[in-house]
Formats: C-alpha cells, sequence, structure tokens
C-alpha cells in the first residue's frame, strides 16, 4: 500500500500520522520549497530581535517610554511566540522598563477569545504568570485614529493606543486576502473595531478580488497594487508602530527566519523571502489533491489553495482539517445560527468539475457546512476509510494524486 505521512495537531503535541493509500495511486508530495530548513536556535532569535533592521535597538528606542504593549497574534496562527518574547523583554529590561509597564494583548481580530491554556502555549506559563495578558476585544473600547486614504474609519483598542511604546509579534504567511499576512494585519484586523474591519474587508477588497478574478491570477503571493494591504500598512502608521517581528515558518510552524524592526522595511523583507519560500507546485492536472491543513487546521477554509491542482477535466479534493479545539469562531464571516451569521459572511460555492469535495477531520462539526451553499455536495467525515472508498469508487485504478502538506500556508505562484 501506498502511504502518505502528514504533520498534525498543531499546538496539541504536533507530529506525523501516516494515512493509506491505494498501492495503484500515482502519489506525488508537494511540499512548499522551504519544508525543510531548520529551526532557529535560540541565539539567532536573540540577534534578529537585537540587531533590528531600519530602527535602532530597541533598547535605545524603549529609553523614556512609560506603558510597553506587546501585541501578539492568536492559536489560528502558528507563530512560536514564547520563543521570542525573553528577547524582547531583555531588550526592556536594558532601557529600564519595568515589568508593571508591560502588558500583552492578543489580536485575536473576530475571533474568539483565549483562554488561559490557549496563552499558555502562545507566550509560556512564566509570561502568563508574571504579565497582565488581555484579549483584544473587537466590539469595545476602541479609539479612532483616523481614516485611510481607501476611506477606512479607524479605530483601534484602547489599551494599545494608551501605550506610548507598541511592538507587534506575527507570521509572514500566504493569505487569500492581504496577499501575505504580518506587517500592519497585526493591526488590523488583529486590534481594530468590529465596524473597522467591515469597512476595511468592504469594497475597495471586492474590487480587487474581482480584478484579479477576472484576469485568472491568484490572491495569495500578491502584495503589489493590493488596496487592502495597503489600507492595513495606513493604519498601522496611524498607530505610531515602533517595532514589528515577522516569522517565517517551516513544515512543523517551527521559526525558520525572523525579520524585526521598522514597519515598511520589515515586511518588505519578510514578503521577498515569504515569496520563495512558500511557493508550492501546482501540475494542475491531479485527479485527487489532498490538502492538508496542518498550521491553520482550524480555519479549514485555507487548504483551499490546492484547489486549482485539481485537473479541470474533473476531479476530488480532499481537506484534511485535524483541529482538537474545533473550527475557530469568526465574529465576521461565521455562522451564528441558521439564519444568521457575521456581516461579510459568504457560502463558498463548489465549482462544477469537483467530483467529490471531502473534508476529514477527526473533530467534525456539523457547522462547518453552514460555509456552503451546495452542502449535499460535501462529504464531512472522521472515517478515513470512508475516504478512501469514495475515492476509489469515482476514481479506480491509476489515478494521479496530488499530496499538499501544508496546503494551509502554501501558494501557487499562477
Amino acid at each position: 500500500m501506498n502511504s502518505i505521512k502528514l504533520p498534525q495537531y498543531i499546538w496539541y503535541e504536533p507530529r506525523e500520522v501516516e494515512l493509506p493509500l491505494p498501492d495503484s495511486w500515482q502519489v506525488r508530495v508537494h511540499n512548499i520549497a522551504g519544508y525543510n530548513r531548520p529551526a532557529m536556535k535560540a541565539s539567532e532569535i536573540g540577534a534578529a530581535i537585537t540587531s533590528p533592521i531600519g530602527m535602532p535597538p530597541l533598547r535605545e528606542v524603549a529609553k523614556g517610554k512609560n506603558e510597553v504593549v506587546i501585541i501578539f497574534d492568536d492559536m489560528t496562527r502558528g507563530t512560536q511566540t514564547s520563543e521570542i518574547v525573553p528577547f524582547v523583554l531583555e531588550e526592556l529590561t536594558e532601557a529600564g522598563i519595568t515589568d508593571d509597564r508591560i502588558r500583552f494583548i492578543a489580536a485575536v481580530a473576530n475571533h474568539q477569545a483565549l483562554d488561559r491554556i490557549s496563552m499558555v502555549k502562545k507566550l509560556g506559563e512564566d509570561i502568563v504568570t508574571r504579565f497582565p495578558v488581555y484579549n483584544h476585544c473587537p466590539f469595545l473600547n476602541c479609539t479612532y485614529v483616523g481614516t485611510t486614504s481607501y476611506g477606512t474609519k479607524a479605530s483601534i483598542n484602547s489599551e494599545v493606543m494608551h501605550c506610548d511604546l507598541k511592538i507587534t509579534i506575527g507570521s509572514v504567511v500566504p493569505h487569500v486576502s492581504y496577499g501575505f499576512s504580518g506587517g500592519g494585519k497585526t493591526i488590523i484586523p488583529g486590534v481594530a473595531s468590529y465596524d473597522t474591519v467591515v469597512a476595511h474587508h468592504g469594497e475597495i477588497h471586492q474590487v480587487w478580488k474581482d480584478a484579479r478574478s477576472k484576469q485568472g491570477l491568484p490572491l495569495r503571493g500578491t502584495i503589489d497594487g493590493s488596496p487592502i494591504n495597503a489600507d492595513a500598512m495606513e493604519i498601522a502608521k496611524m498607530v505610531s508602530l515602533d517595532m514589528s517581528i515577522n516569522c517565517i515558518a517551516n513544515r512543523w510552524g517551527e521559526t525558520a527566519a525572523i525579520f524585526a524592526g521598522a514597519l515598511e522595511l520589515t515586511y518588505q523583507a519578510a514578503v521577498k523571502e515569504a515569496k520563495s519560500h512558500y511557493i508550492a507546485a501546482n501540475t494542475r492536472d491531479n485527479d485527487i489533491v489532498i490538502a492538508n491543513n496542518f498550521i491553520k487546521a482550524s480555519e479549514f477554509g485555507m487548504a483551499l489553495t490546492a484547489l486549482p491542482a485539481v485537473t479541470p477535466q474533473g476531479g476530488s479534493i480532499v481537506i484534511i482539517a485535524n483541529a482538537p479545539s474545533g473550527q475557530v469562531v469568526h465574529y465576521l464571516f461565521g455562522n451564528f445560527g441558521k439564519t444568521i451569521s457575521g456581516s461579510i459572511h459568504h457560502s463558498t460555492v463548489i465549482a462544477p468539475h469537483i467530483d467529490n469535495f471531502i473534508i476529514y477531520t477527526e473533530y467534525p462539526e456539523d457547522t462547518i457546512l453552514g460555509h456552503f451553499a451546495d452542502q449535499d455536495r460535501v462529504l464531512l467525515t472522521s472515517d478515513w476509510k470512508q475516504v478512501m472508498q469514495v475515492l476509489e469508487k469515482s476514481h479506480g485504478a491509476g489515478a494521479k494524486v496530488a499530496v499538499y502538506p501544508n496546503a494551509g500556508i502554501q501558494y501557487f505562484a499562477d
């Protein structure tokens, strides 16, 4: 029998899981280009933080500051924040900043709040015990900071705006709206008000998406000309962000590179690296595509990046999304009943050439089906044998199969 080994259970003792495939299938695994880059050593992480891009060392910038906020991304991202924070705190200590003047805020954007278990996974036990760690709430306590050239009226978490030293920690990975995450995205939608995010994702975003779609061009992997990315950068500048820390992840979500420093220069450097690091091959002619969503398992739809690898003549896709905590609550895009949803909810329409649309998860939730306009075309299952039975019946022996181990963070160049 063929078999594939795929990374699973990020944040829950990550490990490889072996899944059997029929021996007659022609199977090819397409990793992201930088999948096997080694994780950074502690000394390398420290060097990246203490020698920032385009700005003086943080210990110098922090001198004379009164209140510090460290903004970090949530559990839908694989950023290994706990490895980075100690070096940031060392710099703040050298600047004379005492612990009682530092707080952490989770940039949950429009996602659910983090509980203590999640905070410890992200930051470490010592940080949660030693410092106040808060969740951003998009519905309350946001301060207007200005209107962008795109017309977005920006309101940002008031605790963030109370602080005169602002640091963000996040990841740069391909993103369906922004081209690449990181940079200004940690501020908007990270710590922005709900109304601000609705406006930010509004008409300018739709026009951009429509234009790219008409040209047959992808959104992931493209920041040039992106109004939503530019809008986010404008808002981050309004906030007067002092230091932006952006991480590049390998196959396991480990930190393979860090770009830290001034907002724009750091983001540009990180994106340049990300473009070659996260690219994956699109052979376009596969009967079956297996899209493993490891780092973003709680957002199953992110694996749809692999969909173009299914042959236009008709084929099947299998999304693997094993998230023990379940799919993330999303107050902007999610369902909150059979008749109610977030302000920008839209139902996914499965393309006609897709014979079988399968979501495999050991932690199934019936609400996943609410994301689809044609729910009867979706097979949601926790039984891998059932997956194989359906695919063998449809495609028989000799099926051409493409496997994407990191579908949630990859992109195709065209």
